[in-house]
């Protein structure tokens, strides 16, 4: 299928062939009949992507905060090619299209063939398919056409920002900014018997919004503001408007002193735009206003558990949801409350996209809509869950190759695993199976493989394909270890190796029962090269050893998937793992039992300590407040027989030895071991020789994060016992 692109390393804007979505459980693949450009928000988008890097990094500061970050902690290198890795990426445009429903999901209330309506940046974008979740999903009334259904996201988000002003019929609004959304807003205002003027610099915008209903527009300037401050006074006796909507995109603080000038004492705003809100605080002060942010379509928004997860909110306590929203807009098109001609929308072909994007930011479109129209498939169209985007088939690899498939191709993989494979003269990349089409085809593009899919069983089912690479989420991991095994394929995962004891016995017992146990995880710190030279230098030590283990994991971000913790696991499961491992390597075997303390109130925030078979013990500090900026984000210090070893941040180390110091620091970037590690499975999988770990001891310290959380709960020590493969 096709798919509407940018690149925002090069600027590049394209309609690229790229795999069809597969069908999942708690959605629906939606064929695409309109889908409706955001001509602010994408227009900002692609304006963006030809800038320079100084342009991109003055246009988004914060992001720059955040490299800095995390180039104090990961070095330079490191940082450069995460960077380098997100820009150099295929990204999609579009979130609010209308279709039909062509393959349904366990658990969705749709039928194929159903009309809908469907929303959000990461499922409905400018593609001929698109597979969302059921709460970004409303079916189309019958009244209601294709084309104005695709306006539905957008006029979510419209629909919000009226309802957090709580205006009552016979109320004055002021809306600065009559683009796309500022002309919803003047329609669903109007509709409920608000009374309403507007801002814009835009001669058409404005006689847009006077037909809409708008009482009175002006321009911004001072002097042409009049025409609004006199129709304000005049229909509020002088006292001012009830509310004004910030729907402007700017940095100018221009609008914030117009809202100040024409509200009413105890007046509100709600921000919708991305407007520069350093107000100006005796006129807000002086007036009391209420200042309010309309937050996207509604409740519900940026929640993974309620978008991805389908779970609502109930009704009783979250009246309006983004889905509900999204129905009400609809139901106004339906009654002819809101009138979508009147915005003079200009339709173009999906083809055509790539030149009406090129017109937009050149301004020979200046419409305040803008929609793509989508050919109608023809018989001979497949379906798209079946679609494959497959290269022109290279020659077979010669003899010892190792063909690799990969199942997910996010950040971290693209960043720190295929890069290593790619670059291994012995490794062949068979096939890459990802979620969203564009990091499969990201993914083929950057490092070479031969067929790109949306369905990771057509990587198993591949003769060709010796071992399976698997770096998806962390609830996803065992079941895709057992499956992999039982098509006799070897297994890199990334950690952790299962999320819960059950999992992790579901993976011992396919080991037991197919004798395959060609499975490595993804603990790369024991082959980080600065670690392995600290324990040169500290020498053979005989005798119990005393290990700490510091980590400054920091506070999650509020968007995070590590957060959900009912299915993906806990933090400490999905990190500590690598601690544990590392301390292990180092003691020279696995642990036999552990003791854990937590914070009350966070069970990640723990301090654990693991007992082993000579005496010696590992104490592992996960630590999920925040630090300061410029300290290691992991130290590990080990007292033994005299010596004394201390690894800062995977930077620099220092041995003492008696009167003797030995320093190192690495020259290159922060390496944490994972050329190594690739490197190192490869060769197990080409020569036949033992994994570089064995299956027990992933399975030993997999368990030991489960128990830590367990000894924090029960104050008890508790011995390390691998749950039984019989079940």
């Amino acid at each position: 299928m096709k798919q509407v692109v940018q690149n925002y390393k090069s600027g590049e804007l394209t309609l690229l062939d790229v795999p069809g979505p597969t069908c999942r459980p708690g959605g629906v693949v939606v064929r695409t009949e309109y889908s409706l450009v955001s001509t602010g928000t994408e227009r900002m988008k692609v304006a963006e992507s030809r800038m320079s890097l100084a342009g991109m990094a003055r246009a988004r500061p914060d992001q720059v905060r955040k490299v800095l970050d995390t180039v104090t902690q990961q070095g330079v290198m490191s940082t450069y090619r995460k960077v380098m890795n997100r820009l150099d990426s295929y990204t999609p445009l579009g979130y609010s299209v209308s279709g039909i429903v062509t393959e349904v999901g366990e658990g969705a209330p749709f039928e194929v063939g159903q009309r809908v309506a469907c929303g959000g940046n990461q499922y409905a974008h400018h593609a001929e398919y698109n597979w969302v979740p059921t709460n970004l999903c409303v079916p189309v009334p019958e009244s209601v056409d294709a084309a104005d259904a695709a306006f539905t996201t957008v006029g979510a988000i419209a629909l919000q920002a009226f309802r957090q002003s709580e205006a009552r019929l016979g109320e004055v609004s002021c809306v600065i900014g009559l683009g796309l959304i500022g002309q919803l807003l003047v329609q669903i205002l109007r509709s409920a018997g608000v009374n309403v003027v507007g801002i814009d610099p835009s001669d058409q915008r404005r006689e847009l919004a006077q037909r809409a209903g708008a009482a009175a527009t002006s321009g911004p300037g001072a002097e042409e503001r009049a025409v609004v401050t006199d129709a304000v006074a005049r229909m509020t006796d002088g006292a001012g408007a009830d509310h004004v909507f910030l729907a402007a995109a700017t940095d100018d603080r221009g609008p914030l002193f117009t809202a100040a000038e024409l509200l009413r004492d105890r007046g509100r705003i709600v921000d919708v735009g991305k407007c520069n809100l350093d107000l100006p605080w005796d006129k807000y002060y002086e007036k009391e206003l209420d200042v309010r942010f309309s937050r996207s379509y509604g409740p519900g928004r940026y929640d993974p558990v309620y978008e991805e997860g389908g779970v609502d909110y109930p009704i009783g306590y979250v009246r309006w949801t983004e889905r509900r929203n999204m129905k009400a807009f609809l139901e106004l098109v339906a009654d002819g409350r809101v009138d979508l001609g009147r915005l003079e929308p200009s339709t173009h072909a999906f083809e055509d996209a790539v030149g009406v994007y090129d017109d937009l930011d050149g301004g020979e479109i200046d419409n305040v809509a803008v929609v793509f129209r989508y050919p109608a498939p023809s018989v001979t169209d497949a379906p798209p869950a079946a679609a494959v985007h497959r290269t022109v088939p290279a020659p077979r690899p010669a003899l010892g190759r190792v063909g690799v498939g990969v199942i997910g191709a996010g950040n971290y993989a693209s960043t720190m695993l295929l890069p290593h494979l790619a670059a291994n003269g012995d490794v062949a990349l068979r096939g890459v199976a990802t979620t969203t089409a564009l990091s499969g085809a990201t993914a083929q593009s950057r490092f070479g493989f031969e067929l790109a899919t949306t369905d990771y069983r057509q990587v198993l089912a591949d003769d060709a394909v010796d071992a399976v690479v698997i770096a998806t989420r962390h609830a996803t991991h065992a079941e895709l270890v057992v499956e992999a095994l039982l098509a006799g394929k070897s297994v890199f995962v990334e950690k952790p190796l299962a999320v819960n004891e059950a999992q992790l016995a579901g993976i011992l017992r396919t080991v037991a029962e197919t004798g395959n146990d060609r499975l490595q995880v993804g603990f790369n710190r024991r082959f980080a090269p600065l670690l392995n030279k600290m324990r040169d230098v500290c020498g053979d030590v005989r005798g119990p050893s005393t290990l700490t283990y510091e980590v400054r994991a920091g506070a999650l971000a509020s968007d995070s998937w590590y957060g959900q913790t009912d299915t993906q696991g806990t933090r400490f499961v999905g990190e500590g793992c690598h601690f544990i491992d590392t301390a292990s390597w180092w003691l020279g075997s696995d642990p036999i039992d552990v003791v854990a303390t937590a914070a009350p109130g966070d069970p990640d925030h723990l301090v654990c300590t693991l007992r082993y078979p000579d005496g010696s013990t590992a104490s592992i500090a996960y630590l999920t407040g925040e630090a300061p900026r410029r300290y290691p984000k992991e130290t590990m210090t080990v007292h033994a027989a005299g010596r004394t070893a201390r690894l800062s941040n995977y930077s620099q180390f220092e041995v003492w030895r008696g009167r003797r110091r030995t320093w190192r620091r690495s020259l290159k970037s922060v390496d944490k071991g994972q050329a190594g590690e690739m490197a190192a499975f490869i060769e197990a999988v080409r020569t036949g020789s033992p994994m570089p770990i064995t299956v027990e001891s992933l399975a030993t310290t997999t368990m030991a994060t489960f128990l830590a959380h367990e000894s924090a709960s029960s104050g008890t020590r508790i011995p390390v016992v691998l749950p039984r493969a019989d079940g």
